[in-house]
């Protein structure tokens, strides 16, 4: 359960949370985070672009509450994802569950905007009987969308027509080789890959459903543990070094040792960039 006050956000999730903040009636707004933090949502679906969700109120039986913004047509969406498929760093990074920083300059570029502007831009109803909109019970799902966001940032494409496992199958068909069709059994890899992201960002339904319940504890198997037995899309995985030549070490800051003075640190900072140096060469097939 989100907090919506306290932890950072990831960027794209701050910039929809910002456009909510911009509502000028501000009380409305903390009953709605009041109303997402308490597990007042019930439920949120997709039919296609359009959210649908049902937001427990004052009244016995729950609101009916929608929400879309207005979908790109599928010429829109074709120049996005050739644009996109330009560099595979965005195609690694949105697999990672990571939204690309400069994202929108793919859509500024084929004059399209991938956030709303205003709040008007959104189109949202609820069958409550509070005439302002937004409502607390639709505030609730802008803030609930920004947790989906969080957790799968191909939900923010859904809102605007297109989902996961559609724009992987026009990347993989784009940068594969002449632009060949995509095979039977690389459509199916596809297919499993979007519904390992259904799995993922229905997590927040899940752990609502599941409060209070004892957790199971499911065994670690330490030979297995580093094992993975699917092979990688070399068109999905992007392999560079750090930017800054950073280690490990400076990662985890001063190690708690006694002995560790500056020369064991320099050994182990030369050691450990050796080991990158090496693995990277191994990884991009290279001679050391």
């Amino acid at each position: 359960m989100q907090s919506y006050e306290i932890e950072t956000p990831p960027w794209w999730v701050q910039r929809w949370i910002d456009l909510l903040n911009s509502y000028r009636f501000k009380k409305r707004l903390e009953r709605a985070r009041k109303y997402a933090k308490e597990g007042n949502v019930l439920s949120i679906e997709f039919e296609g672009p359009q959210v649908l969700a049902r937001v427990q109120g004052t009244e016995p039986d729950p609101y009916q509450v929608s929400l879309s913004i207005d979908p790109f047509t599928d010429e829109d969406w074709g120049y996005v994802v050739e644009t996109m498929a330009q560099e595979c760093i965005y195609s690694a990074q949105l697999l990672a569950g990571e939204m690309p920083e400069n994202i929108e300059q793919v859509f500024t570029a084929n004059g399209l905007s991938l956030f709303p502007f205003t709040l008007s831009d959104i189109h949202s109803k609820c069958s409550c009987p509070d005439p302002q909109n937004p409502c607390k019970h639709i505030g609730a799902i802008y803030y609930q969308l920004g947790d989906r966001f969080s957790e799968d940032p191909f939900v923010l494409f859904q809102l605007r027509g297109r989902t996961k496992a559609q724009i992987l199958d026009d990347l993989r068909r784009l940068r594969s080789t002449g632009g060949v069709e995509l095979k039977p059994e690389e459509k199916a890899e596809v297919e499993s890959k979007s519904s390992q992201s259904e799995v993922k960002s229905s997590r927040l339904d899940d752990n609502q459903q599941n409060e209070g319940k004892p957790a199971v504890s499911v065994p670690v198997k330490l030979e297995q543990f580093w094992q993975y037995e699917e092979p990688l899309d070399p068109s999905l995985v992007v392999i560079t070094p750090p930017p800054d030549n950073r280690t490990v070490l400076d990662v985890l800051g001063a190690l708690p040792l006694a002995a560790a003075d500056s020369r064991v640190m320099q050994y182990f900072r030369e050691v450990y960039q050796l080991v990158s140096q090496q693995a990277m060469m191994s990884a991009l097939n290279r001679e050391t």
